[in-house]
């Protein structure tokens, strides 16, 4: 069985590379956290899939982030302290999982690659 982890950045943020980075190893960070023991033994053990992906508005990301807890996965929501390039408080990414591959690719297959 194959675990990933999905990661999601807001494109209308238009965020720089390095800014993007950080907001996404942020989600992937706290998604982890929220996951249950063997999950996350199961992921780090199959080498920590992760893929990033993109969504248009903030709208988008909640929707998804809705979606996904509605199917019971786990997600993390980052909420930017506002230090460099947006406002404080402004949501940049969505971390969902990890979680058995299939799971994800429910709520996620439509997104477009970061």
């Amino acid at each position: 069985m194959e675990y990933k982890q999905c990661l999601i950045i807001r494109s209308d943020l238009k965020l720089t590379s390095g800014k993007a980075a950080v907001q996404l190893a942020h989600a992937a960070v706290a998604a982890y956290e929220r996951s249950d023991r063997i999950t996350k033994s199961r992921w780090y053990n199959e080498g920590q899939k992760k893929v990033a992906l993109k969504v248009s508005t903030l709208k988008e990301l909640y929707e998804l982030k809705s979606i996904a807890e509605a199917r019971g996965l786990v997600t993390a929501l980052v909420v930017d302290a506002g230090l460099t390039e947006v406002p404080p408080g402004t949501v940049t990414a969505l971390g969902i999982g990890p979680e058995r591959e299939e799971e994800l690719d429910k709520v996620t297959s439509d997104l477009k690659l970061l």
